[in-house]
């Protein structure tokens, strides 16, 4: 069944409830990492990458220096790709400079199962070797299937696995929430 297939059971944040959650992320980067001097923000394409331009443009105001930026496609790097589509659409990887040496802070929308996050780990490695690897998520909703927990989380949103968490943002939707659908 397709998201515009389901109903929308619950509006869980809106357009306030994600920019707060986006400043309190930025926020705790940076107060782990003692600022942004060896950090790169690098968001999973497609809402991971406008998430993570966010963290940047939030953290460029706090700290008057904006870290390094960059996104990664993941669509050959996953375990299912053979049951998700069989013209996987591509939305191209843009690291402009190496991770090796860095802290890199992986944004994606929603941790699930952490498949996405194994299968964005394997592609960063790929280009280099960090010094550490943290996760950012704007929505954590539980029932893992791998043993990955994000550093860093907007929202823990408990879900049944017939449940479907909707990220609608501005630069990609036209609107801002987040929703539980069923």
């Amino acid at each position: 069944m397709q998201e515009n297939e389901r109903r929308e059971k619950a509006v869980i944040m809106d357009e306030a409830a994600i920019g707060r959650s986006v400043t309190r992320i930025s926020h705790e980067i940076l107060e782990r990492n003692k600022g942004v001097s060896r950090v790169a923000v690098v968001g999973i394409q497609r809402r991971g990458a406008d998430l993570a331009r966010r963290i940047c443009d939030r953290i460029e105001t706090i700290e008057g220096v904006r870290p390094l930026f960059g996104t990664l496609d993941i669509t050959f790097y996953r375990d299912d790709l053979s049951k998700r589509s069989p013209q996987p659409t591509l939305s191209g990887t843009d690291l402009p400079f190496s991770p090796d040496g860095l802290h890199v802070v992986l944004v994606d929308d929603v941790i699930y199962t952490g498949r996405t996050a194994r299968a964005a780990i394997d592609a960063l490695f790929d280009k280099g070797r960090p010094d550490s690897v943290q996760l950012a998520v704007l929505i954590d909703r539980g029932l893992r299937e791998l043993p990955i927990r994000p550093d860093y989380v907007g929202k823990n949103v408990p879900t049944r696995h017939s449940e479907q968490i909707s990220v609608r943002l501005a630069e990609r939707d036209g609107e801002e929430k987040v929703a539980i659908l069923e």
